[in-house]
């Protein structure tokens, strides 16, 4: 018998160990592709409350914007995903603490909340 080649079997367990290797990084595949779609709208929820901040923080305690309450801006649409988004002013014994939310969702309800402190 001839033994230079391979057999129908060892064909086959090749192809199997090959198609769960395959599988296995598909799955990867999947979460890294996940976790790059929330890292997109971390970034842009990070950029859509820092850019207000500073909007914020350069106006003087005197105006409209910065006086006592809660404050909804409403919807705003960035990269494809509705970010909703509102800030809340209130006086401490140092001045004014100002606290801008940014909420969306991405299958899941998420937020980040960056604040500032402004002396009086």
């Amino acid at each position: 018998m001839n033994k230079k080649g391979f057999t129908l079997l060892e064909v086959l367990v090749g192809l199997v160990i090959l198609a769960v290797g395959l599988l296995a990084i598909a799955g990867l595949q999947i979460t890294s592709v996940r976790g790059n779609f929330f890292s997109k709208n971390i970034t842009e929820a990070s950029y859509v409350a820092q850019d207000r901040m500073e909007f914020l923080n350069n106006l003087p305690l005197t105006a409209t914007e910065l006086q006592v309450g809660n404050y909804n801006e409403g919807p705003q649409t960035y990269a494809g995903v509705a970010f909703n988004r509102s800030y809340t002013v209130a006086n401490t014994a140092d001045g004014r603490l100002i606290n801008y939310i940014v909420r969306w969702n991405d299958g899941v309800d998420r937020s980040i909340t960056i604040s500032t402190m402004r002396a009086i």
